[in-house]
């Protein structure tokens, strides 16, 4: 059944694009919406719809890159903290037209089929593409972490320390903890939308979603990883305060050795006259 909401399109594109850190919203709340109910849903294009997120997502349905390409140009003075290169996820949203359909609200191949184009499964959906593509984005984050992490124990066991090492130490439990409180304060990957609160009914392909791209999984998985990384950082960081400790226990040892080797050769010297 062709939409109104897409201008008659049986086949629409969903992308998923995480510009940024933070989307200050608050200049758009006298913008005209397609819909009260949040997240944040607009017209974008010529037919076609964004659904926006504070955390730094927008997800775009049915826009063409040249109207995509100019749509994120308006969001960049709202963009706190862009990324050089924003993550990206996309997919295929079909119209099967039959609510009895068993192909309708189920995805296959990166292909999602609905009984219908309305702005509630455009919310719902939007809500899913932009967890996930912020999972991925902290995924690709924790890969290089174990990969710093790594690389630094090496350097311990070789008996390399420095400056530059816990900086390097501090700087990575610095975004730990960032990942960690937006995960937990701002995605809220665990709780629903509060759209279903008011469209029970679409629990059902909120949760078929949700299984498809893993999101508890995938947040479980990354909460394991932040822990690990967290904690041996900061075993890292203790070893290197306890080897800077050893070595001012050294000097102070030092110092007293030679003011006692001073005062001997002193003391000789006074009793030699």
């Amino acid at each position: 059944m062709p939409s109104p909401l897409f201008a008659g399109a049986t086949s629409i594109k969903a992308r998923a694009l995480y510009l940024g850190e933070r989307l200050d919203l608050r200049s758009l709340e006298t913008v005209a919406r397609l819909s009260p109910q949040a997240p944040l849903t607009l017209s974008a294009g010529a037919s076609g719809a964004a659904v926006l997120f504070r955390y730094g997502v927008v997800v775009l349905f049915h826009v063409p890159p040249l109207d995509e390409a100019a749509f994120v140009e308006t969001l960049k003075r709202l963009t706190g903290d862009p990324f050089g290169k924003p993550e990206i996820e996309e997919i295929e949203v079909r119209v099967v037209g039959d609510r009895q359909d068993t192909r309708a609200d189920s995805m296959e191949a990166n292909v999602l089929s609905v009984a219908e184009f309305s702005v509630e499964r455009v919310q719902l959906v939007g809500e899913i593409l932009a967890r996930s593509v912020a999972l991925a984005r902290y995924e690709a984050v924790m890969k290089e972490s174990f990969t710093a992490v790594e690389a630094w124990a090496h350097a311990l066991q070789k008996g390399e320390s420095g400056g530059e090492l816990e900086r390097q130490l501090l700087k990575n439990l610095g975004s730990t903890i960032v990942i960690q409180a937006s995960m937990t304060g701002r995605i809220e990957i665990d709780d629903k939308p509060e759209l279903l609160w008011e469209r029970p009914d679409l629990e059902r392909i909120y949760a078929r979603l949700e299984d498809e791209f893993e999101l508890k999984e995938r947040d479980k998985a990354l909460e394991r990883k932040l822990a690990l990384i967290s904690t041996t950082a900061e075993t890292l960081l203790n070893l290197v305060d306890n080897r800077r400790a050893h070595r001012l226990e050294w000097y102070i040892i030092g110092l007293i050795i030679v003011e006692t080797i001073i005062a001997l050769v002193s003391l000789g010297l006074g009793l030699a006259h």
